[in-house]
């Protein structure tokens, strides 16, 4: 009888997917902010434009959709171009299912993220606790948001929008998305959160943040293996940075 067992990949393809996997989400994001960093600052040496919190806002809503753009955009034009290359893992096209994005958000979404929200703080604050054990570590260094003056109503809720709301739901759809839809169907669960999570760290540039953001991914992809879909995380994700924007903007 003929052998019907579908091929596992070898061990070399699967690392070497994942490498690449990662290296061009890191790629994504990093084009991203350099086009809009030097396109915004040739605009306002152009135009002598005054930094405000609009254009601020319109600066970040820029890398977001850039970010996504290049990372599904470049592939389908190439699947287009190069029909040869749509069996490339790498040149796939994501389905909604593989960006967590199938059906709606459930009562199961909504009633998860206040629980991931509470482990995720105490495991952030765990290893911050831990970390501070090293001189390198500060532990109190400030992360940057672009914003610094936020003085009427209409800045604070444009400010709110972007960093509680836009910021999460996009690097959701990137990270917890595509990155981890997509390595969970090669690598297995421990690999591929531990990736996601650590190049979700690198790329927020402050080691106080990253590993607190790490610890944040953990629950993240967590939340994603168990539902199925990236709501639960979206939802824990906007509830984290509303906490940091009321700390950072409306407490002090």
């Amino acid at each position: 009888m003929p052998d019907t067992k579908v091929k596992k990949p070898p061990l070399g393809f699967k690392i070497a997917l994942a490498i690449g996997l990662v290296a061009w989400v890191w790629l994504c994001v990093y084009l991203a902010k350099y086009l809009s960093y030097h396109g915004f600052k040739w605009l306002i040496m152009t135009f002598h434009l005054e930094t405000s919190t609009i254009l601020q806002s319109i600066y970040s809503v820029v890398i977001y959709l850039l970010a996504i753009l290049i990372m599904l955009g470049v592939p389908a034009l190439l699947r287009k171009y190069f029909p040869k290359l749509k069996a490339y893992p790498l040149l796939e096209k994501p389905s909604r299912e593989e960006l967590g994005l199938k059906n709606l958000p459930t009562w199961t979404d909504i009633l998860l993220s206040p629980i991931g929200f509470l482990i995720q703080y105490a495991l952030g604050a765990l290893l911050v606790t831990f970390f501070t054990n090293f001189s390198w570590f500060n532990a109190t260094e400030v992360q940057p948001t672009g914003y610094s003056d936020l003085i009427s109503t209409g800045d604070k809720i444009l400010a709110f929008l972007i960093i509680a709301v836009l910021a999460p739901i996009v690097e959701e759809i990137i990270f917890r998305g595509f990155l981890y839809g997509r390595l969970r169907k090669y690598l297995n669960l421990p690999a591929s959160i531990l990736l996601v999570s650590l190049l979700f760290a690198v790329l927020h540039e402050q080691w106080n943040v990253g590993v607190n953001v790490f610890a944040t991914s953990l629950v993240l992809c967590a939340l994603r293996e168990v539902t199925g879909t990236i709501y639960s995380g979206m939802l824990v994700h906007i509830l984290k940075n509303a906490v940091a924007f009321y700390l950072l903007f409306i407490a002090l």
